[in-house]
């Protein structure tokens, strides 16, 4: 059994011990850690909440595992930060994958948080610092590069390639074949026909673009 320590003390990370006590047995969640100037108590769920600052000489990193399941604020880019500060600390991440996901491959980086009803197709390969929220499809021969987030009901088709930093809303679809540059924002409900340009927002049906997603990075 892996012994983790989860990166935040808000909804995300008690989820996250949810998910790790409650549907699996092969984690251990023994404590949460953050910043020294966000901490306000000393414990949640019963589990010390701890400086991440220093958490290294109360917490080895080769005897105990760091995850960090964080919003996609700054375009998933405050989640990165964490990660890099970790592995910096000689860390390795756990990833958390529903038993209720359907996963076709085996491709899938650290400190990615997947949850239930989630379908992965073949020959698909997702990186590091991941989240897929419940419900979404994931295309065949499709690439979900490192720090993106993925909501709910959203479904990529087969062949896409999906750049850093990006952000998916609630039953956003793209079709297949095409590249999501880097840092796009994909509003609820968008529907994909092309591929996108870099850190700019789309909305609509057919999608079309609105604004730079640099604007709103910071309110996701």
């Amino acid at each position: 059994m892996k012994k983790v320590i989860i990166f935040g003390s808000e909804q995300f990370a008690q989820l996250a011990n949810y998910y790790l006590t409650e549907t699996t047995d092969e984690y251990e969640v023994v404590a949460f850690t953050v910043h020294k100037k966000y901490r306000n108590s000393d414990l949640i769920f019963d589990k010390p909440l701890l400086d991440f600052e220093n958490i290294e000489d109360i917490y080895p990193p080769n005897e105990y595992f760091l995850f960090a399941p964080m919003s996609g604020n700054d375009l998933n880019k405050l989640r990165e930060k964490i990660y890099i500060e970790g592995k910096k600390k000689g860390y390795n991440f756990i990833s958390y994958i529903s038993k209720k996901a359907l996963i076709y491959s085996k491709k899938i980086g650290e400190n990615c948080f997947i949850l239930e009803n989630n379908v992965i197709q073949p020959f698909t390969e997702i990186g590091n610092n991941c989240v897929l929220w419940s419900g979404n499809h994931i295309g065949h021969h499709s690439v979900i590069k490192d720090s993106v987030f993925i909501t709910s009901g959203v479904i990529i088709s087969g062949n896409c390639v999906i750049d850093k930093y990006s952000w998916f809303g609630v039953n956003s679809t793209i079709r297949n074949n095409l590249k999501i540059g880097e840092g796009s924002i994909i509003s609820m409900s968008a529907c994909v026909l092309k591929d996108t340009e870099p850190y700019t927002i789309y909305v609509g049906v057919p999608a079309k673009e609105k604004g730079k997603s640099t604007d709103i990075a910071n309110k996701l």
